[in-house]
C-alpha cells in the first residue's frame, strides 16, 4: 500500500490570553521545519514543548527517518509559512471563540483542502495519514466536540462545574454563541465556524476529498475531525484514527469511549521510553502528553515498513542525544 504523510498546520487564539510566545505561536512552522532538518529554521530553537519535554514531532521524524515515507506539509493556517516546501491552503489564523466565532473562513479552507485531497485521489496513493500541529487545538476540539453532543475532555456532566481553564474558555465560548451543549449535532459546519480551528478545517476538505484509505493520527483534533465527517454523512468505515497508548489510557478523556460511539476503528502506538536515560523522555511515561505532529500516525507507517515499536523508540533516544548535545 503507497501512504502519504501530511502534516497539517494551522494557528488559533484561543487559549492564548495576552501576549503569546513565539516560540508558541511559531510551533506548527517549526514542527514542520524539524521533520526535514536537524532543528527548526524560522527561529533559533529546539522541538521541545513549554514544560521543557520533547515536542512529540520528535516521534514522527524518528519514524520517517526508519521507513523514509514521504511528508507532505500542508498550511491550513497559519502566522507564517513554513521554511519547507509546503501547500498553501490559507493563512487565516482561528480566531478566540470566546470573543467572535473562531473560523468564518472555513468554507474557503474546506473547499480548498477539498480540491487537494481530489487531486492526491488521482495519484498512486492508497492511503492517507493526516496529522496536525496546533497549539491550543486540543481546545478547539473539545468545543466542537461538545458543541456535536460528545463529552471528551470532561468527567463533568454540568455545564455549570468547568473542571480546568480550558474548559472554562470553552463554556465562554459557548455562553458568547449563545449555543447549547449538543445543540448543533445536526449542523457541523456551524460548529467549525463558532469552535473550530484551521488545522481541523484543511483535515476535514481532505478527508472528504481523498476518497480512499485515510489515517487521522492524533488525539482530540481526529476525533473532532472524526465527529464533523460523521455529522456530515461520511461513513468513517475507510477511516482509522492512530494516536499513542498514552492519549489512549490519559483518564482525563474518554477517548476510547468516543471512538466507540463514532465507530471509528483506532491504533494506539505502543512506544516505551520508561527505561531512558533522559528525563524528559521518561516524561511521556508519566504525565499525559496531547498527541502532535501526527507522532501515532508516523509510527504506524514506520510498524507497517516492518520497523517495531522498540526501534522507533531507540531512534527517538538517538535523534534527542543528538539534540541535547547541540
Amino acid at each position: 500500500m503507497k501512504s502519504l504523510f501530511l502534516l497539517v498546520l494551522g494557528n488559533t487564539e484561543m487559549n492564548t490570553p495576552g501576549t503569546v510566545p513565539e516560540p508558541t505561536k511559531l510551533k506548527p512552522v517549526t514542527d514542520a521545519e524539524y521533520l526535514f532538518h536537524e532543528k527548526p529554521l524560522t527561529i533559533d530553537t529546539m522541538p521541545i514543548t513549554p514544560e521543557g519535554y520533547p515536542a512529540p514531532v520528535i516521534i514522527t521524524k524518528a519514524a520517517k527517518e526508519l521507513a523514509g515515507f514521504p511528508v507532505l506539509v500542508v498550511r491550513g493556517g497559519t502566522y507564517l509559512a513554513p521554511l519547507v516546501p509546503h501547500i498553501h491552503i490559507s493563512n487565516a489564523v482561528g480566531r478566540d471563540p470566546g470573543k467572535k466565532p473562531a473560523l468564518p473562513e472555513f468554507g474557503e479552507i474546506i473547499k480548498r483542502a477539498r480540491l487537494l485531497g481530489e487531486e492526491l485521489n488521482k495519484s498512486p496513493i492508497d492511503e492517507l495519514v493526516i496529522g496536525e500541529s496546533i497549539p491550543g487545538g486540543t481546545g478547539t476540539a473539545q468545543a466542537v466536540l461538545w458543541a456535536l453532543g460528545y463529552s471528551e475532555g470532561t468527567n463533568s456532566t454540568s455545564q455549570e462545574t468547568p473542571q480546568n481553564p480550558e474548559e472554562s474558555a470553552i463554556l465562554g465560548a459557548f455562553k458568547r454563541a449563545g449555543i447549547e451543549r449538543g445543540e448543533l449535532r445536526n449542523n457541523p459546519l456551524e460548529a467549525l465556524r463558532q469552535f473550530g480551528d484551521p488545522a481541523m478545517a484543511a483535515a476535514v476538505g481532505l478527508s472528504i476529498g481523498f476518497r480512499r484509505r485515510v489515517v487521522l493520527a492524533g488525539g482530540t483534533q481526529m476525533l473532532a475531525v472524526s465527529a464533523v465527517l460523521k455529522a456530515l454523512g461520511e461513513s468513517l468505515d475507510r477511516f482509522m484514527i492512530a494516536t499513542t497508548k498514552w492519549t489512549v489510557n490519559d483518564r482525563r478523556a474518554p477517548f476510547l469511549g468516543i471512538t466507540k460511539e463514532l465507530g471509528v476503528i483506532t491504533y494506539a502506538a505502543d512506544l516505551d521510553f520508561s527505561k531512558s536515560e533522559f528525563s524528559q523522555l521518561k516524561s511521556y511515561c508519566e504525565e499525559p502528553m496531547n498527541e502532535e505532529a501526527g507522532a501515532g500516525g508516523a509510527t504506524w507507517l514506520a510498524v507497517k515498513a516492518g520497523f517495531s515499536p522498540a526501534d522507533i523508540s531507540a531512534k527517538v533516544e538517538e535523534l534527542y542525544e543528538r539534540l541535547v548535545g547541540m
